[in-house]
């Protein structure tokens, strides 16, 4: 079964198990903890875990009763509260996620959800946090069957995608071309490419009077054309270097493993996949042009055919380089996540 990345409130969610942010000791902390206790029964759940468990350690998990909630069991993973990146907090981060779901699986449970454990008031950064809920979701299901839902948002967020970005429904709208009217399509796109070109050269006599349009896209140019023949590796390094980027953040953000950037890097003639090399896009912050160009030298364009494909651009030309949300857009849409 798919790991399906939702956006709700997770003490609504119908699953045969929760899963709780929760401390080590028997206190009651804040966000998903404070909100789970609350639908769950305070007084009730608090109690089994004073008198039936106690201490827990970070990177463990324990199982209680549902109690108030719409669901058999809550499991409650003890989160690592980050500190600095270098106090083994990815590795009890993953112990949670591993942990929580053997648990699941001992209880026979066949579907549960997840809030991404420590992102909160844990301090653990939201995309490594989310890189790690889907790497170890996703191994987990290579070898067993289960419903994993990964709830992004808890129940202060926003409303739902439709709400959030009003303006993508008509963007699709716009830009979707259906197969069988591809070869149409690209006959008006050649005619309108013919129209430009005409304008283009109309405009160009006005433009030539203004000296600093010349030099500002001259000296563009040039840079541009210096780097006409680089490998899609050699143009992503560029693109991230010229606008003193550091490599991390890249790979982060956009949610790519640090091995997999290494191996790209390193590699002047590497080939990433399409789904990797538009996920590197979004965490470059590229443009629009800069994305298609750089997809490009690697044999991949964006389709009009492509509804993926038309989510995406929406978002780089909007600037909301986002993983996570480009993510749960994808996933509202029926589409598989880039992601997982």
């Amino acid at each position: 079964m798919p790991l399906k990345i939702v956006r709700n409130d997770i003490t609504k969610m119908c699953a045969d198990a929760i899963v709780n942010t929760a401390n080590n000791h028997a206190t009651v902390g804040s966000g998903c903890d404070y909100a789970i206790h609350q639908a769950a029964g305070h007084g009730e759940l608090l109690k089994y875990r004073t008198e039936k468990i106690g201490f827990v350690p970070e990177g463990d998990a324990f199982i209680t009763p549902g109690f108030g909630l719409n669901c058999k069991y809550i499991i409650h993973a003890v989160s690592p509260l980050f500190i600095d990146g270098k106090s083994d907090e990815e590795v009890k981060l993953r112990s949670c996620y591993r942990k929580s779901l053997q648990l699941a699986l001992e209880n026979k449970v066949q579907s549960i959800a997840f809030p991404l454990i420590a992102t909160g008031g844990f301090g653990y950064p939201k995309e490594e946090g989310f890189r790690i809920a889907v790497d170890e979701i996703n191994t987990f299901l290579m070898h067993h069957s289960m419903l994993v839902y990964l709830v992004v948002f808890d129940s202060k967020a926003t409303t739902l995608g439709s709400n959030l970005y009003p303006d993508l429904e008509s963007y699709i709208d716009q830009n979707y071309v259906e197969e069988k009217n591809l070869e149409e399509y690209y006959d008006f796109s050649i005619r309108s490419l013919n129209r430009s070109v005409d304008g283009y050269a109309n405009r160009r006599h006005e433009e030539a009077k203004c000296e600093d349009f010349y030099e500002a896209h001259e000296s563009a140019l040039e840079e541009r054309m210096k780097h006409i023949s680089d490998t899609f590796s050699e143009y992503l390094i560029y693109l991230i270097d010229s606008r003193g980027m550091n490599y991390p953040d890249v790979y982060k953000r956009a949610i790519v493993d640090k091995k997999v950037f290494s191996k790209i890097k390193n590699n002047p003639n590497a080939h990433p996949k399409k789904i990797t090399a538009m996920c590197l896009c979004v965490g470059a912050k590229l443009n629009l042009d800069q994305t298609r160009d750089l997809l490009a030298r690697a044999g991949y364009a964006l389709s009009p055919c492509d509804k993926t494909d038309i989510i995406f651009s929406y978002f780089i030309e909007n600037q909301i380089y986002d993983m996570i949300e480009l993510d749960i857009q994808l996933e509202e849409h029926g589409l598989p996540c880039l992601i997982s």
